[in-house]
């Protein structure tokens, strides 16, 4: 099988490379989708093994973890972001190699994929039984449904389809400020008191101004606040929103906010979608629309030199360089990342092993 063959650094055919027998895969399995035809393997009972033909277990612990207060688990340093999985091979595939490299964290939200990639998530938990050891982190109330009625009833949704009782970790994937911060609290500490969220919740692309209100009405009125938050961070600064109602904490003084406060972030997009990969990013380089809107300006091209720069010192990837400057943090950091690939998975497990110095940290964001 080529993936064996590749993982055990065996040389590929002279006659076919490994691309080559890549490629065909993808080719056949793009076919089958398009005539509907689905074999065994592709159903969850048909893979109660890895792909390496072994029961799941952690076998390398090369993502660590890190406890936040209020969680009884600790959580792994990268989460998997579930926002682009399509089928079961692919994801089950993937959640494999993150599990067994020490990943146990899932990030993934009632508007992905119309609900499809809670389905996804939920038969692989339910297949490899290991419910326990995960931290499983879910999302709702997006715009146009950011009300405090709707929390609730969306996560009923998300846990149905999850095939779970309860979600680790909550967010609130959007913040309205036509309502009253305490109403969210309340919503939220409601649920938690139904056993439905065990861990803690917070807000995703909110203001840390809001953060800091919803504290405030939590501490005054013997609730429970947020205890995480999940917006922008990157090497790359956010020049223009992905999507309407993004939130970065870029500026200095939103992390030195953090620093303050040791509330934990779970940083999305937190590799600026690419933009460090090798040969992703150039200023004529504008095949990807959506890269060159969000991310592209003189500044970010010049931590992307620096951080080219640094990576060739340290004998790895700039992407890596990026992806451990998030984790660098004087505050709680998770670094919520969506691979593809196993081929992305596996290069970004090489983030966790760059360590910065204060002024390695400083010069790549400032020069």
């Amino acid at each position: 099988m080529v993936g064996t063959h590749i993982a055990d650094r065996q040389a590929p055919s002279p006659a076919m490379s490994w691309a080559d027998s890549l490629g065909n895969a993808q080719t056949l399995d793009a076919w089958r989708r398009e005539i509907g035809l689905t074999y065994a393997a592709d159903k969850p009972e048909g893979r109660p093994l890895t792909v390496a033909a072994r029961p799941l277990a952690c076998r390398a612990k090369r993502i660590p973890c890190q406890s936040i207060p209020g969680l009884a688990k600790p959580v792994s340093k990268l989460v998997l972001g579930y926002d682009n999985q399509q089928t079961i091979p692919h994801t089950f595939v993937l959640n494999d190699l993150f599990f067994e490299s020490g990943g146990n964290a899932f990030d993934t939200a009632f508007v992905y994929g119309g609900g499809n990639q809670e389905k996804l998530l939920g038969e692989w938990i339910k297949t490899r039984a290991i419910r326990d050891e995960l931290v499983i982190i879910s999302k709702g109330a997006h715009t146009p449904n950011c009300l405090p009625h709707k929390i609730g009833e969306e996560l009923a949704i998300s846990l149905d389809r999850l095939q779970l009782d309860y979600a680790d970790v909550y967010f609130m994937h959007r913040d309205n400020l036509d309502i009253p911060v305490g109403e969210f609290v309340d919503a939220l500490n409601a649920l938690y008191d139904q056993d439905l969220i065990r861990g803690i919740f917070g807000g995703s692309n909110w203001s840390l101004q809001r953060v800091a209100e919803a504290n405030a009405y939590a501490a005054a009125n013997g609730k429970r606040g947020f205890g995480a938050i999940s917006n922008n961070l990157s090497l790359a600064r956010m020049v223009d929103p992905v999507w309407g109602g993004c939130v970065h904490v870029h500026a200095q003084q939103d992390r030195d906010w953090l620093a303050e406060q040791q509330i934990a972030l779970f940083a999305w997009s937190s590799q600026a979608r690419g933009f460090f990969a090798p040969g992703r990013s150039a200023p004529d380089k504008l095949d990807d629309r959506q890269l060159a809107r969000c991310w592209y300006s003189d500044d970010n091209f010049a931590r992307l030199e620096r951080a080219t720069e640094l990576a060739q010192a340290k004998g790895c990837l700039a992407i890596n360089i990026a992806g451990a400057w998030v984790l660098d943090q004087p505050f709680p950091a998770f670094s919520l990342f969506g691979p593809r690939t196993l081929s992305e998975l596996r290069c970004s497990l090489g983030n966790l092993t760059v360590p910065l110095t204060p002024a390695e940290h400083h010069w790549l964001c400032h020069g």
